[in-house]
């Protein structure tokens, strides 16, 4: 028996990539690198977190030493660890990890190294990781940790051009060992470079239960696509008996005249808490208590993240991490 490991189940630890000079933050990397030191010190209080660095005795000087704190050393084109990480699995009992290809999102941008990244750094993992042949994010898919995997059909279009979408889905079937994939036909989110990634719009917070974006604006652009998603979501919630939870839509956040696409949605598990993005908007304090609601009685702390920064590169907190299952060990 073969399933894709839900982020709600317990972990060994978070894998993040650091920023440097040669990335696309270089504009504003002191900022990008507070932003990503403030995420990674929230982290640590719950459990490991492996630091993926162009250099170790630079990236060092800026934590304090911790138990919980690891680093490799590899330069990376850019810091999207949740689309270039190795996803894990298990097999017969077994957890695998898998490094499926990344092309940067349809090869919008240039990836051979992050490509390679899981590959290089794999003398961190206590286990092997395996490569497939095949496109895919960790950000473009969500499951249930039973069986469910749900994803969006415009990402899915966009990727592996060279087969059928009903090829796709057996793929996906196979490597993740899914009994449903769930697509949704209909969601986005301005200045989002992925093509509609599903962990900018819905996500399982746990075997039953999707959290995801709604927009109670009708003169917001986003208002029609996410009405239809939402109702595309109600059908799959009838038929596989799933709860669904509104997150709030942001008030419009621009950066240089770009709309950015801030999103409740991109939030974080680790052990014993849920790391929430926020845009330092009205909305914040909503999507919290939704949060606090909804883990109340779950011994989850809910813990507020700043990522105001992260939006300007079109991405936020899921964005830029990746977990690993109980039972895979940083060496």
């Amino acid at each position: 028996m073969k399933r894709l490991i839900a982020e709600f189940e317990k972990q060994s630890f978070t894998q993040i990539i650091f920023p440097h000079v040669q990335t696309d933050w270089c504009e504003y990397l002191d900022e990008a690198k507070e932003n990503f030191v403030n995420i990674i010190n929230a982290i640590i209080k719950y459990q490991k977190c492996l630091v993926v660095c162009d250099d170790i005795s630079l990236v060092k000087k800026y934590f304090k030493e911790n138990e919980n704190l690891f680093f490799v050393e590899y330069k990376t084109n850019d810091t999207w660890a949740r689309d270039c990480s190795a996803i894990g699995i298990v097999e017969d009992e077994e957890i695998k990890l898998l490094d499926f290809r990344f092309d940067a999102w349809g090869g919008k941008f240039e990836a051979t190294k992050d490509n390679l990244m899981s590959r290089n750094i794999s003398n961190s993992y206590s286990l092997d990781v395996e490569l497939v042949d095949f496109i895919l994010e960790g950000g473009a898919i969500e499951n249930n940790g039973s069986g469910l995997v749900l994803t969006t059909s415009t990402c899915m279009d966009n990727r592996n051009l060279d087969i059928t979408s009903s090829i796709k889905e057996a793929k996906l079937k196979e490597y993740l060992g899914a009994k449903e994939i769930l697509a949704l036909h209909h969601g986005y989110l301005a200045g989002d470079d992925t093509d509609s990634h599903v962990d900018t719009l819905a996500r399982f917070v746990d075997e039953v239960t999707i959290m995801y974006v709604t927009c109670k604006d009708e003169d917001d652009k986003h208002f029609n696509e996410l009405k239809l998603m939402q109702e595309e979501l109600y059908m799959m919630a009838k038929k596989y008996n799933l709860k669904l939870i509104e997150l709030p839509m942001t008030d419009a956040i621009y950066y240089e005249d770009e709309r950015l696409p801030a999103t409740y949605a991109n939030f974080l598990f680790v052990n014993g808490a849920i790391l929430v993005p926020t845009y330092g908007v009205k909305q914040d304090d909503e999507a919290l208590e939704i949060f606090k609601s909804t883990c109340r009685g779950r011994d989850r702390d809910i813990i507020p993240i700043d990522c105001s920064t992260l939006i300007k590169q079109h991405g936020s907190l899921h964005c830029v991490t990746m977990n690993f299952a109980s039972g895979v060990n940083i060496k």
